[in-house]
Order: C-alpha cells, then sequence, then structure tokens
C-alpha cells in the first residue's frame, strides 16, 4: 500500500507541477477542469447514480464549467458567488454534523447530487481564480489545508482523548478528535508565520493570503485562519459522511494507494471559495 501511495503521489506531481508553474495557465485550468470532472463522477457513484448516471454527472459538471468560464468567471467570479457558497458550506457542515448519516440519507437523492455537482464547479473555479491571482497565492491556500490535515493527525495519535473526554464527530469519523483539531490550527498558525517570512523576502511575488490577512490586523487574521481551518474539517467530515451513508471506504479508486480524488480534495472543497470570499472582501477594503 504504502509503495502504490508513493508510486502515484510521484506521478501527481509530475503531471501537476509542470502545470502548476506553466506560464500558460490553460494547462492547469483543463488539468484542474478534468480533476473536478473526475470528482463529479465519483460523486454520482457516493448518491446512488453508479453506471451511465455517474457519467452524466460528469459530463453536467463540465458544462456548467463550461458555462462559467463563458461568463469570464474563471478570471472574476462575482463576489455573491462566494458568499452564497460559503453560507451553504456552513449550513451543510451544521445541519448534517448535527443529523448524522441519518440525516443525509432523508435529503432528496436528487437535490444532493446536484448541489453537489454545484459545490464542485464553484470549488473549480475557485481554484482557477486563486491561480490567476498567483501561484504563491494558490499554494498559501493549499498548504494551509495540508498543515491543518497533516498536524492534526499527528496531534491526534498523540493526544486523542487526553484533553477532551468526547469525540469530534464519532458517529461519523470516529478518529477525530478534539485534540487533533486544535493541533491542526496550530499548525496552520506555524505555516501562516512561515509564510509571512517567505513573504517579505520575496516581494516580487503575488502576495499570500496570509499576507494579506495579516496586512489588515492580528484581529483578523486569527480568526480568519481559525474558520479555515475549522471549515477544511467540515469538508473532510461531510465527504466521511456521504461515504459512510453509501457503504464504502473510499470515493474511488482512481488514485491507487490513495482512494479517489474527493478524499483528496475534500477539505479544499469549502475552503477555496471561502479564500476567494476573504481575498474579495479584503480588495473591497483596499
Amino acid at each position: 500500500m504504502l509503495k502504490q501511495r508513493v508510486i502515484t503521489a510521484l506521478v501527481l506531481l509530475a503531471v501537476l507541477l509542470p502545470a502548476l508553474f506553466s506560464p500558460d495557465k490553460q494547462y492547469f485550468m483543463a488539468l484542474s477542469l478534468l480533476m473536478i470532472v473526475a470528482g463529479a463522477w465519483e460523486w454520482g457513484r457516493l448518491n446512488g447514480r453508479a453506471g451511465g448516471g455517474a457519467v452524466v454527472g460528469a459530463v453536467l459538471c463540465l458544462a456548467l464549467s463550461a458555462v462559467a468560464w463563458t461568463l469570464g468567471w474563471g478570471q472574476r467570479a462575482p463576489q455573491a458567488l462566494w458568499l452564497l457558497c460559503g453560507a451553504s458550506w456552513v449550513l451543510l457542515g451544521v445541519g448534517l454534523l448535527r443529523r448524522g448519516v441519518t440525516g443525509w440519507g432523508l435529503l432528496s437523492a436528487a437535490g444532493r447530487w446536484l448541489f453537489g455537482l454545484l459545490l464542485l464547479v464553484v470549488a473549480w473555479l475557485a481554484l482557477v481564480q486563486a491561480h490567476q491571482i498567483g501561484v504563491n497565492f494558490l499554494l498559501s491556500v493549499l498548504v494551509l489545508v495540508w498543515a491543518a490535515d497533516v498536524v492534526a493527525y499527528f496531534a491526534g495519535r498523540a493526544l486523542g482523548g487526553k484533553l477532551f473526554r468526547v469525540k469530534l464527530a464519532p458517529s461519523i469519523s470516529p478518529g477525530k478528535t478534539w485534540e487533533g483539531a486544535l493541533g491542526g490550527f496550530l499548525g496552520v498558525l506555524l505555516m501562516a508565520a512561515l509564510w509571512l517570512q517567505w513573504d517579505q523576502q520575496h516581494p516580487g511575488l503575488a502576495p499570500s493570503l496570509h499576507t494579506l490577512l495579516w496586512q489588515r490586523g492580528w484581529w483578523l487574521a486569527l480568526p480568519a485562519w481559525a474558520f479555515l481551518t475549522a471549515m477544511s474539517v467540515v469538508g473532510d467530515l461531510v465527504e466521511s459522511l456521504v461515504k459512510r451513508s453509501a457503504g464504502v471506504k473510499d470515493s474511488s479508486g482512481l488514485l491507487p494507494g490513495h482512494g479517489g480524488v474527493l478524499d483528496r480534495v475534500d477539505a479544499l472543497l469549502p475552503t477555496l471559495p471561502l479564500s476567494m470570499m476573504l481575498y474579495g472582501w479584503l480588495r473591497l477594503q483596499a
């Protein structure tokens, strides 16, 4: 399993890194769209649309993305779109995590399928627009999520159950703990501090999200980092809830050793649009 994970990760890096740093941003746009369309196919399978139904969802996701791109939303989407998506993720997270797996099954199958496709399209728009702003900006968002996830894993293993008697969401993901979540936030703070130093030493780069937040004051940056960390956990838990409802361990087997695309990007789905929401708000305040 470890060998598979390493090989898959190396192949992904070999494909993604050239597109990420290419002067022609169309390569990254196309590659990321392929990833999101694959995620849409997985989403259909997780929601009872195996076979042709899952393919229809992938095609619909592709069509909606093309329409949004034609409207110019890949370069600059309306701020209202990020606000609406952010509010949807907050309400979705609170509602689903309170109701659990049973509550998800009570929702309309067609409604949750279509709503998930829309969230995937918006996440792709946020990813592409963040890339348009600058690689440094995009990476600052991606690494925030990865830092929260990695540090939370080790903090949970080392301290899980020692500070809090209850787990974070035992009916959805029994392995997640409050200690892990707090550790993830501390990891984000450390990563943000290092990124602020990086931006100071490389003033020619597009500023990271962390620098843009810090320039407005610590009183804004700290809650924003906490909020993004919390929403990355929500994205992870929502996907875990959906997989548990579908009775599967992974969203698919597209990425050997890693599961599926949704397994890799679940925490990014709410975080990317919310980061663009913050970016748009910061621009308005400038």
